[in-house]
């Protein structure tokens, strides 16, 4: 046996989720296996913090689609990288690494699945780009740029919450594809980055935009034909008269919508009649069947220096439930990572 702190979801939350909304707990954990269980234990060494999470916060709705609560008095869960402390799965032995849903914990025990766990074969990079750049993050990056969008080149492209884990990649890899890209994030920081760092266009800080239909013209004066959601409400408005007929708008998330008791109204739905504009959602575990083709695309990039990826890491356990409400408040610069063991 050997002692396990974990992060406790405390209860059901409303409005923006809180630091004291979760609890430190030490339990114990057996670093056996049951005997003919295929459950594997492995020790967590980094969490992703994600804003979907924030969708498994709020209390079970029979009627909504929406991902599957967190059981209060039970830690919380998402993605993470592992290494194999002890396996009674077949395709899983000691000392291997995997990246795929864990708890938020110093180890837990998993039913290794496909499509929800993945072995690491490629240790030449960064351990914690699996929990954003080769992980979920960038594959949804993929999926949604390349196979919701049907890109083409010479198309304009615009990317909100573009500094964040999905967002940087989608800018990057709009370049490669030859399109014009603008991003836009929430500070000057960011916006320096996505110009000097990841090679975007034009970036602008919709904090300081008054109206952002006009900043959208400004930045787009020929019109938008590719639009990746990841925030909703006004912005989705403001990009909807921005955009060129047949036009395409993966819808990827709505962070300024997921923490509100009464979501906000899109108003200028008329535009995708007339501008023939096909807006599309997706989840990414539709899309991973195409995990092996993604990395034999990506991998190469990565060597080369061709892709950028760029982290804020929060060093510690204890650091997580702060870590994870920050990015609510846009406070995080990067994918958001939390650093719980590094070997």
């Amino acid at each position: 046996m050997t002692t396990n702190k974990q992060v406790i979801f405390k209860d059901y939350v409303s409005g923006f989720p809180k630091e004291s909304d979760f609890n430190f707990t030490t339990t114990t954990v057996d670093l056996r296996v049951p005997e003919g269980s295929k459950s594997v234990l492995v020790k967590n060494l980094y969490l992703s913090c994600d804003p979907y999470m924030r969708s498994r916060m709020g209390k079970p709705d029979p009627s909504s689609a929406l991902a599957q609560a967190y059981a209060p008095g039970k830690p919380i869960y998402g993605y993470g990288v592992s290494r194999v402390i002890e396996s009674g799965h077949p395709d899983y032995k000691k000392g291997d690494l995997l990246w795929g849903i864990v708890g938020w914990e110093e180890y837990s025990v998993i039913t290794p699945m496909a499509h929800m766990h993945f072995k690491i074969q490629h240790t030449d990079v960064p351990l914690s780009y699996y929990t954003g750049l080769l992980g979920m993050p960038g594959m949804t990056a993929y999926a949604g740029f390349y196979e919701v969008c049907s890109p083409k080149k010479g198309e304009t492209v615009y990317v909100s919450a573009a500094s964040g884990a999905v967002g940087q990649l989608v800018g990057q890899f709009a370049k490669m594809m030859g399109c014009y890209v603008v991003g836009s994030a929430g500070s000057k920081e960011k916006v320096d980055l996505l110009k000097t760092k990841f090679g975007f266009d034009d970036a602008f800080n919709y904090k300081e935009e008054s109206d952002l239909t006009a900043a959208l013209k400004r930045c787009f004066p020929n019109g938008i034909d590719i639009y990746f959601e990841n925030v909703g409400g006004k912005m989705l408005d403001a990009v909807l008269v921005n955009m060129n007929m047949h036009g395409r708008i993966a819808v990827c998330g709505m962070i300024s919508q997921y923490n509100l008791e009464n979501q906000e109204g899109v108003h200028n739905l008329s535009n995708i009649i007339y501008k023939r504009i096909r807006i599309q959602g997706f989840v990414v575990s539709d899309f991973y069947d195409k995990y092996s083709k993604f990395l034999e695309f990506v991998l190469p990039h990565i060597r080369e220096g061709k892709i950028t990826y760029v982290e804020d890491v929060a060093d510690g356990l204890e650091k997580a439930p702060e870590a994870l409400v920050g990015l609510f408040h846009g406070k995080n610069v990067g994918k958001q990572v939390v650093v719980v063991a590094r070997e």
